[in-house]
């Protein structure tokens, strides 16, 4: 079996008797450090729970360097404990049982406390070929995965019960000295132990900042001693304003590969492991992770991490079709290709599309953080799923400064902004659920309906009337719109109590205690459960979209799907039995924005979130 492998902290969770303790590899006791996540534990029986701490970006995926941050600036709120073994439940010592059995009686456990849990999730297991695994995870943007035998017992450390595979290389290092001088860290020179010798790995010359290089000179520099550490000290190359050191601080790095003589080559700092004993650091064998740089086939989603963009720039374009007052290049390109049901449809159409509906998209994206697709070569080329600046169209978007967060984000306010994303190539829009200009501030709750494949689109109506019922008994009013796919979005305006702003946690908080109340008195046809192994049959209902950095397609946004579908706003009253989402397509654009505004008044429907908790707890 296979999990995705994390970047964080391993740390065992023990609850005995209300109390819970967290502890690192060493033993130390960092309870302290997650004074949230320990506080959510005080719910759990009697257990002990492995498992690991993480910091999550904005894309959901696991970042060091941010759990440092957040661990040194005490900002440890948003971190989460991903639970993926048990060790002990109920009185009774799990380790000899099955990996695949402490599993299921650790979903079990975690699932029938889901409504006090936010920061503790189950990590979920696939059973696939290892290779496809991988590819899947690194072109995703994950760490890699680890692999694991199902029918293992639990042993502490290493053994040959499972494995893991890393989509860009990486060790965690011992550090024996840094070139630079006393104010200033220009590299460092990395070891790590091999047949109990001290041995040279090379030097890291990047992933430093200001904070980061100070902190590890403090670290540093009460350490140093006359001469090299390294067991191996003649290969070291030297330099003036080398500082050797006693190898005792552990790091964790990335590179790009290893020479046969064991010297890391493009070597990234990504931050100090104060959980592993500097001894216990040795060279890890490197299995063959990286994938090669190919295109995403048509559905998958390549992530941009950087503050520009792809590698080629956008052009906006001197020459071609105008529209809206910009020229679009290419104008011919086919973005959708033919359908039984749709003609192709090109990057002019997609210009001319969100000119005539930027009335109807703009209030929904206007000011909010914004996520993009982008698929300069249509929908079965390379896609790219974007949040920061996008190069040549600066001028035509607005930056978005998010607390907590280096990179500038941004927002479409005009229509000139959204006719430069379609030249842009940009076939989706997410914006956040935030009050325009206020992200840390959320304006929306959106409960996206999600079927298996299993279920039909009527049975999803109807759930989504029940939503609809139970949402109005708390004094909403709702809406719902198509998604593009099978699935339907209800939506509601929310707003915090008199001179109090609302928060994410609030928000998340009672989508999530929505979906449990609509589970627990349906359990057969609803489920809060992302694994695909238990949505047979049923609608999953996703709150996680009202999260902090979480997105939802918006209001009227194309989608980069054959047939090119458009997520729809739709009156109540048309969710009938002959309703086909598929029919809401950019092909017939026209006709769909003859027909009234169904949204047009949804931000002034907001409720007071506190009083519909009062309402959702007499029900």
């Amino acid at each position: 079996m296979h999990e995705i492998k994390f970047d964080g902290y391993r740390m065992q969770l023990r609850v005995h008797h209300g109390r819970a303790v967290m502890l690192t590899r060493k033993g130390l006791d960092w309870t302290h450090r997650y004074p949230e996540i320990a506080a959510e534990a005080r719910a759990l029986p009697d257990c002990v729970i492995d498992g690991e701490v993480v910091a999550l970006d904005a894309g959901g995926i696991s970042n060091f360097q941010s759990l440092q941050s957040a661990l040194s600036e005490g900002r440890t709120g948003e971190l989460v404990y991903f639970a993926f073994d048990l060790l002990y439940f109920a009185g009774r010592d799990l380790r000899g049982e099955p990996l695949t059995a402490r599993k299921e009686q650790l979903e079990a456990m975690l699932q029938r406390h889901a409504r006090k849990l936010m920061r503790i999730q189950y990590v979920q297991h696939f059973v696939s070929s290892g290779k496809e695994m991988l590819e899947a995870a690194c072109k995703m943007g994950l760490e890699g995965v680890i692999s694991k035998r199902g029918d293992a017992p639990y042993r502490s450390g290493r053994s040959e019960d499972w494995t893991k595979a890393k989509c860009r290389g990486g060790q965690e290092i011992v550090i024996g000295g840094w070139w630079g001088d006393s104010q200033n860290l220009r590299s460092l020179l990395a070891g790590a132990y091999r047949d109990g010798e001290f041995v040279y790995m090379g030097r890291v010359g990047t992933g430093f900042n200001a904070k980061s290089s100070a902190d590890l000179l403090k670290k540093l520099k009460p350490l140093e001693r006359p001469r090299p550490p390294f067991a191996n000290a003649k290969d070291i190359p030297r330099a003036r304003g080398i500082h050797w050191v006693e190898p005792k601080v552990v790091a964790e790095v990335e590179f790009g590969t290893i020479t046969s003589a064991g010297i890391l080559r493009q070597a990234s700092y990504k931050g100090v492991r104060e959980d592993k004993p500097a001894k216990s650091v040795v060279i890890e064998p490197q299995p063959a992770a990286e994938v090669e740089d190919e295109p995403v086939p048509a559905q998958k989603i390549k992530a941009v991490p950087t503050n520009t963009v792809v590698s080629k720039p956008v052009v906006l374009a001197n020459r071609g079709t105008t529209v809206g007052g910009l020229a679009i290049s290419s104008p011919d390109k086919v973005l959708w290709p033919e359908t039984k049901a749709t003609p192709a449809l090109t990057k002019a159409d997609l210009a001319r599309y969100y000119e005539a509906a930027a009335p109807r998209i703009l209030p929904h994206i206007a000011g909010r953080p914004l996520s993009m697709v982008r698929a300069p070569d249509g929908i079965e080329g390379e896609h790219f799923f974007q949040r920061h600046v996008l190069a040549g169209a600066e001028k035509y978007v607005t930056p978005v400064h998010v607390s907590e967060r280096k990179e500038t984000y941004v927002s479409i306010d005009t229509v000139e902004g959204l006719i430069a994303m379609a030249q842009a190539a940009v076939l989706e829009l997410h914006p956040w659920g935030s009050k325009p200009g206020e992200p840390d501030v959320p304006a929306r709750l959106i409960f996206d309906l999600d079927p298996a494949p299993d279920v039909n689109f009527d049975t999803v109506m109807a759930a989504a009337k029940s939503m609809r019922a139970l949402l109005e008994e708390c004094g909403f009013t709702t809406f719902v719109k198509t998604t593009g796919g099978k699935g339907i979005h209800v939506v509601v305006a929310i707003k915090g109590a008199a001179k109090r702003k609302l928060d994410w946690k609030e928000a998340k908080e009672f989508a999530r205690d929505v979906c449990l109340h609509m589970e627990r008195n349906d359990p057969g046809k609803y489920t809060t459960n992302m694994s695909k192994k238990v949505r047979g049959g049923k609608i999953f209902l996703d709150f996680l979209r009202n999260d902090r950095m979480a997105t939802a397609v918006a209001p009227w946004s194309p989608r980069a799907r054959p047939g090119a579908p458009i997520s729809v706003p739709l009156a109540w009253s048309k969710l009938r039995a002959d309703l086909d989402p598929a029919k809401f397509n950019l092909a017939d654009a026209k006709s769909i924005l003859r027909a009234a505004d169904p949204w047009k008044e949804l931000d002034k429907t907001a409720v007071a979130l506190e009083s519909a908790r009062k309402e959702l707890d007499t029900l």
